[in-house]
């Protein structure tokens, strides 16, 4: 790796602490003062099918956006505070209305995250026209959640980039040679999966907190910013270390990230 200087070493520190930081699950249950579970308890019968179907609802207008309307721009300071207040707002209406809204208010915070999450890309120096840049801004709703068939150990940071590089891999070849005129094609459909099987994870406790009869659209609002808050520190992590990776070679910015 060379000499690493002290601000990229710093860097590296606190892109480690943004991605190891404790589960979404856990900050919401600190908020609510009460274990997570409860919200769970209250949710209907067959629920977990509705959440698995907005989840992936929502990764494919995060994709269609991503690749159709994204701008490129100097980098420059990111702007999460007003990601933040925009998903506030639209979690305080969801809040107001019941579980309903939570599933059609699911793709219009998602496609809000994936624009902060570029705004904070762009602020790492990445160029939101390439496609392995959007594809690494939607590869973030993947980081911070776990599949049903994985255990805490397969779900570190690194860990989750190597199961999904071949799908991204893929995407990024299929995207850049025909665009998204098949958006069902099986490359896309495999992506859309192995984000989903992570994202929903996170995706259900987000509304199993919302579920919780004392939240309404105050509580509806704390949890949004909650789980913006969640994936921006995720997307800020991200790209630093894609940051410092080209600036230095992949396999030792991964070794000084795990010994540090």
């Amino acid at each position: 790796m060379g000499d690493i200087s002290r601000s990229d070493l710093d860097d590296l520190c606190l892109a480690k602490e943004l991605l190891a930081n404790p589960g979404l699950a856990a900050k919401i249950s600190n908020l609510l003062g009460m274990p997570l579970e409860k919200g769970f308890a209250l949710l209907p019968a067959k629920w977990a099918e509705s959440v698995q179907e907005a989840t992936r609802a929502s990764l494919r207008t995060a994709l269609n956006f991503a690749v159709k309307t994204l701008a490129d721009k100097p980098a420059r300071p990111s702007s999460e505070w007003l990601h933040k207040m925009i998903v506030a707002a639209d979690g305080a209406a969801a809040g107001a209305f019941g579980l309903p809204a939570l599933l059609v208010e699911m793709p219009i915070t998602t496609t809000i995250m994936l624009r902060s999450i570029a705004d904070i890309a762009r602020s790492e120096g990445e160029g939101i026209k390439d496609i392995g840049t959007r594809l690494a801004c939607l590869e973030v709703f993947a980081f911070g959640g776990k599949s049903s068939l994985e255990d805490a150990a397969e779900t570190g940071y690194f860990t989750v980039r190597v199961a999904l590089a071949g799908a991204i891999g893929d995407a990024a070849k299929y995207i850049a040679e025909r665009g998204l005129a098949e958006e069902g094609a099986p490359v896309l459909v495999r992506l859309i999966a192995s984000i989903a099987s992570r994202f929903g994870v996170l995706v259900s406790e987000k509304m199993a907190a919302q579920a919780v009869p004392v939240i309404g659209a105050a509580g509806g609002a704390l949890i949004n910013t909650l789980f913006m808050n969640h994936f921006q520190d995720m997307a800020r992590g991200h790209f630093i270390v894609r940051r410092l990776e080209r600036r230095y070679d992949a396999e030792s910015v991964r070794a000084m990230y795990e010994r540090n």
